[in-house]
């Protein structure tokens, strides 16, 4: 393939990606508000999120052999259907009636099905147009996008949802799911290997042998810990950030608003930076570092009075900055190094290994957040991060990763 065809494919697929994804948070963001306005339950909007990660979490290892089984292609064509007919059922649903609360819940369950065939399918699809010398640039790339969405979705949301129906609102996403299978089909995926030549095995073979790939790298496989250890402290302070905005700042949800802007900023500064550098020439270099800034930031924002609440928006649009340099390396890493026709299942795994970090990481911050306050939480947590980049920083497979 061409240097000027994989650009082309490239930038083809991401355009399509990239209104899909905004389209979908635009609706995502839409369905919590109407659960918020109809129920006012907290109980209800946790179990909205939980649903959201649940699918992934649940059946990524076993979605992960179907993607390297099939034709990836079609598999991302299927999930979009998929994520566009659910959207669809929901819009007739609000013609005839208010959709009560358990219809939006498997709504958002079978979206979330969708997308977790969808993304590990994208992110395997990927070594297959970009040159591997080139990985690294386009994750910076694709963080960059995801931030923009970050940025553009609530806003979006905020005015759509006041101004036109919520069946409206479904009707851009499901222009968004088309635009993106159109943007697929305009462009040609290599196949693997297995692919190629229809090989399958028994299924729990194929599940073993997605495992026991990933575990021949040392590297990669202490990454894959490491990365969910570090998820299992953050995930739940990301949750946390409007009530330390309101609560502890004394803020309103304009306060809170601007703390996520400064994060997605702060995100697309670092994924646009990471597409233009591509970080160190050893990227474990990288990745420890991401880990120290989140880290540094975490543990200062805990420790900020409460009258510096500015102060807190520029940490958190540190933390932001530093989040491309760990994940977008983390992917390219498993692109660059793990064999195209085990892609599927190693993306599965490492999604269902960040989704249950979730829930679980959940649980612990409720409880502490609660009792110790939640500032001291951000803290406490900013310093079990710096202690996992020490520890990291240890282990001989991780140290000599790039050198291997």
């Amino acid at each position: 393939m061409s240097k000027i065809n994989w650009k082309r494919n490239f930038l083809i697929l991401w355009t399509g990606q990239a209104i899909s994804l905004i389209t979908s948070s635009i609706l995502q963001m839409a369905l919590i508000w109407y659960l918020t306005d109809t129920t006012g339950s907290a109980m209800i909007l946790s179990l909205a999120t939980l649903v959201g990660f649940l699918p992934q979490a649940i059946f990524g290892p076993m979605i992960g052999v179907f993607i390297d089984r099939y034709s990836r292609k079609l598999i991302m064509l299927g999930s979009d259907f998929i994520i566009a007919l659910a959207g669809s059922i929901l819009a007739i649903i609000t013609i005839y009636l208010e959709p009560p609360v358990w219809i939006i819940l498997c709504i958002l369950f079978v979206r979330s099905l969708g997308t977790a065939f969808h993304s590990p399918s994208l992110s395997a699809i990927t070594p297959l147009l970009v040159p591997e010398d080139k990985l690294t640039k386009c994750a910076g790339y694709s963080q960059a996008v995801q931030s923009i969405s970050l940025i553009v979705s609530p806003m979006a949301a905020a005015i759509l949802y006041g101004a036109i129906s919520l069946n409206k609102i479904i009707l851009i996403d499901i222009i968004g799911a088309i635009l993106a299978s159109v943007s697929i089909l305009f462009i040609s995926i290599p196949k693997p290997k297995t692919i190629a030549q229809s090989t399958k095995t028994n299924f729990m073979n194929e599940l073993k042998d997605g495992f026991f790939t990933l575990r021949k790298n040392k590297g990669l496989f202490t990454l894959l810990w490491i990365g969910s250890l570090y998820l299992l402290i953050y995930m739940p302070v990301s949750a946390l950030f409007p009530l330390m905005s309101i609560n502890y700042f004394q803020g309103n949800t304009t306060h809170a608003s601007i703390v996520e802007i400064s994060f997605a900023v702060g995100m697309l500064i670092g994924g646009v930076l990471l597409g233009t550098w591509s970080g160190f020439k050893n990227r474990i270099i990288t990745i420890m570092g991401s880990i120290f800034i989140m880290g540094f930031s975490l543990s200062i924002a805990g420790l900020l009075p409460t009258n510096a609440f500015f102060l807190f928006v520029f940490f958190s649009g540190i933390m932001g900055f530093s989040g491309p340099f760990y994940s977008g390396v983390q992917v390219a890493l498993y692109q660059e190094k793990i064999n195209p026709e085990f892609l599927g299942r190693v993306f599965a795994l490492y999604g269902s290994l960040m989704s249950l970090s979730m829930p679980i990481g959940l649980i612990f911050s409720g409880i502490f957040a609660d009792r110790i306050g939640v500032n001291h939480w951000f803290f406490i947590s900013g310093i079990l991060i710096l202690l996992l980049g020490v520890f990291s920083c240890f282990i001989p497979s991780i140290r000599y990763f790039d050198k291997q």
